[in-house]
């Protein structure tokens, strides 16, 4: 009897430790400023996940819709990176806290917690109103196990901060998210009362705008500290990779960033880094899922197929400036961040002509004096340039592709 008394007081504390817990997260938790990703969320449905690359924010989308939606009554939050989960499952949180009326359970850095797709399943299984959302900080390990879970639930990506987030969020400017066809429109011109010289917010954003965490006077340290752990551990951890080829993928990473845009020649990279030629193109793979890099291919006629890949960049502008020693390359800075904001809403192709192909729209991406030479001739085709702050006819500002999501 004593012993199932002292079981019972252990269960109690422990759910009394995650309700605390809660409460002190959402007490941290501002709604001063939302992703964009949180109106878009169909929050009823009964499983989904929230992946994305780490430091892009999930876990603040997360508590902030639990501040703004439920009560601790039938809510329960919690991380699988807490030590409170070294000896407890999983499924027996669950079955207590649905149990005591339940009813909506958010799960954190699900990745951590081993066999967690099986667990999923069997919840979605064995409680059929009980709704789950859960996110992990490895997005690699989140798609790995997805496929258990294909027909029960949705995976949602969160992408980094676009330029107008970065905008509200460390300069509180209020700006609308503008379709691309209002961006080639010249709709911006509507906020230039608004934005006062974005040319020179755009250049801070182009250095430390991506992340949410951009504002941290150790920003460079903690980003430094994102690309480390996914490379050497995340993307090792999914492909059952030993530590030292974990430091070839960094090393890897090293090789794209100094020389990016360019098209992957297997051979030569296979040399430098002392990989396979044949593990190349699944480390690519890794690596741009994981939201380091990003691959830009040529079209192709079939859903089926993927197409060639064309030139590798990286996935956005913050990671050339952490990864580089010298000034990134101005002209590779504009074309990354053109890529990385519109691939957002956009299926972004290689133009055969010019840089960028979108939606049959052709794009060229160069700096103010870049003249209409590269795309004469082609019809539905734009100039896309930095270092002016309104554009004309087919001539837009770059910047200005930083206010589609």
């Amino acid at each position: 009897m004593i012993g199932i008394f002292l079981y019972l007081c252990k269960k109690i504390l422990f759910m009394k430790a995650l309700y605390d817990n809660l409460e002190m997260l959402l007490s941290q938790t501002s709604l001063d400023f939302k992703r964009y990703l949180l109106p878009k969320i169909d929050w009823t449905d009964r499983m989904f996940g929230i992946v994305g690359p780490r430091g892009v924010g999930k876990t603040t989308l997360i508590l902030q819709h639990i501040k703004e939606n439920h009560t601790l009554d039938n809510t329960l939050y919690v991380s699988m990176d807490n030590v409170y989960f070294a000896n407890r499952p999983l499924h027996e949180v669950a079955d207590e806290f649905y149990k005591n009326g339940g009813r909506y359970l958010f799960i954190d850095e699900i990745h951590k917690y081993p066999e967690w797709s099986r667990t999923l399943k069997n919840l979605y299984d064995g409680y059929p109103d009980l709704k789950v959302v859960f996110s992990g900080s490895s997005v690699l390990d989140v798609l790995k196990g997805y496929a258990d879970l294909s027909r029960r639930a949705l995976v949602i990506r969160l992408q980094g901060l676009s330029f107008r987030e970065y905008l509200q969020l460390f300069h509180k400017i209020t700006v609308p998210i503008l379709s691309l066809n209002e961006i080639l429109t010249h709709k911006h011109k509507d906020i230039k009362q608004t934005i006062v010289s974005p040319i020179r917010y755009f250049k801070e954003y182009l250095q430390k705008g991506y992340y949410p965490f951009g504002n941290s006077q150790n920003f460079r340290e903690r980003l430094n500290g994102v690309i480390v752990q996914t490379m050497e551990n995340d993307i090792p951890a999914y492909s059952n990779m030993n530590v030292a080829t974990g430091r070839k993928l960094l090393k890897l990473l090293m090789l794209i960033a100094e020389s990016v845009p360019f098209k992957p020649n297997f051979n030569s990279l296979s040399k430098l880094t002392e990989v396979s030629k044949n593990n190349i193109a699944d480390y690519f793979h890794f690596i741009e899922r994981a939201g380091m890099i990003a691959q830009l291919r040529e079209k192709t006629n079939s859903f089926l197929l993927v197409g060639k890949v064309e030139k590798v960049y990286l996935d956005n502008t913050n990671l050339a400036f952490c990864l580089s020693e010298t000034a990134p390359d101005v002209g590779n800075l504009r074309e990354t961040f053109f890529f990385n904001q519109m691939k957002v809403n956009h299926k972004v192709y290689r133009s055969g002509k010019a840089d960028f192909n979108i939606n049959n729209l052709t794009f060229e991406v160069g700096g103010k004096s870049k003249k209409q030479a590269q795309i004469e001739g082609l019809k539905n085709a734009y100039i896309v340039k930095d270092d002016i702050e309104y554009g004309y006819k087919n001539v837009v500002p770059l910047w200005a592709f930083g206010l589609n999501y």
